[in-house]
């Protein structure tokens, strides 16, 4: 990055957002720019045109989306395909509109085909069928990404697209019923223990496979990325393959992994699984090949990140607020 680089990130209060914002706000090089959701609402066209055209940033970082696990996907299909699709076309053509020339877009590894050769590749992208449970969401991304792609092509933009495996971290959303794996099982532990429970209740078989990134994984890899210039990085793309898978190479079932949680949290009682309830797809494990030869790999391993975000939880559980999605 640049000295005195003045950066608005979108999407600053979630996991994603505030580990950016964690790594950002003290460099003294950065300039970093926050709005509020009460202030501005990133789903209002003319809203988000405005704010651009009243601040001048060099660069965006957009992290702000519509998230949730695999319940919240399927219960609200509509809010996710239409607000993610309208805060990515109106902070991406509010840039384009105000000359500003770099971008950086969060996607999703739902993006891939439910069939997908594993580990999944960047060209795996709209070569088969979405998982049903989070179709609408993953259209959104894709949608993102094209965007991006459109305005490199046609305008000559460099807004870089990241597709991050499943995330987990420090301001994870930890709704009861509308969370992600790992912030839905801390919460079953932590509450188990609290109710003195002898058993959890987990959805789907257990069998299903998941690959894991620590959210400040995944920003020291962004960082790393922006700080290529945009022919380092236009070597590891093409014309049509735009984006860079961000994983780590820890795929773990979630048996594996509500066993893992089940020790750290202290919980010894049984765990169920309700076969009856949906999987989402069997296998998710990212090719990062690209990345790794671009010169990053991950630092955080998966026992002691989940160590470090069930203390953080317990820590900070009373001052949570509690997001639907």
């Amino acid at each position: 990055m640049q000295a005195n680089k003045k950066i608005f990130l979108a999407g600053h209060n979630g996991m994603v957002g505030s580990a950016f914002e964690r790594r950002l706000q003290g460099d003294p090089e950065v300039d970093l720019i926050t709005s509020p959701k009460a202030d501005l609402d990133l789903t209002d066209q003319a809203a988000v045109s405005q704010f651009f055209k009243k601040n001048i940033f060099d660069s965006v970082i957009l992290a702000a989306a519509k998230v949730g696990g695999i319940n919240a996907n399927h219960q609200y299909p509509a809010d996710f395909i239409y607000q993610n699709l309208m805060i990515e076309a109106n902070i991406i053509q509010a840039a384009h509109a105000c000359d500003i020339n770099e971008l950086l877009f969060l996607g999703s590894s739902c993006i891939y085909p439910v069939d997908s050769l594993q580990p999944m590749r960047e060209s795996s992208l709209l070569s088969g069928k979405l998982e049903f449970t989070n179709q609408a969401y993953a259209i959104a991304k894709i949608a993102g990404i094209e965007l991006c792609r459109s305005y490199n092509a046609q305008h000559g933009r460099d807004y870089r697209c990241v597709m991050p495996t499943n995330l987990y971290g420090p301001n994870d959303n930890f709704h009861p019923h509308n969370s992600h794996v790992i912030p839905g099982l801390i919460l079953k532990f932590h509450t188990a223990l609290q109710n003195d429970s002898k058993e959890v209740l987990l959805w789907g078989s257990g069998k299903p496979r998941r690959e894991f990134l620590h959210v400040d994984d995944l920003v020291d890899a962004c960082i790393h990325l922006t700080k290529l210039t945009k022919s380092q990085y236009s070597q590891f793309i093409d014309e049509e393959i735009t984006h860079i898978n961000i994983g780590s190479g820890d795929e773990l079932s979630i048996k594996q992994l509500a066993d893992i949680l089940a020790k750290i949290s202290g919980f010894d009682g049984k765990i169920i699984f309700d076969s009856s309830m949906p999987d989402g797809a069997k296998r998710k494990l990212l090719d990062s090949s690209r990345i790794n030869k671009l010169g990053w790999r991950p630092k955080i391993k998966i026992k002691s990140g989940l160590s470090d975000v069930f203390q953080w939880f317990d820590k900070n559980k009373a001052l949570l607020p509690i997001r639907n999605t």
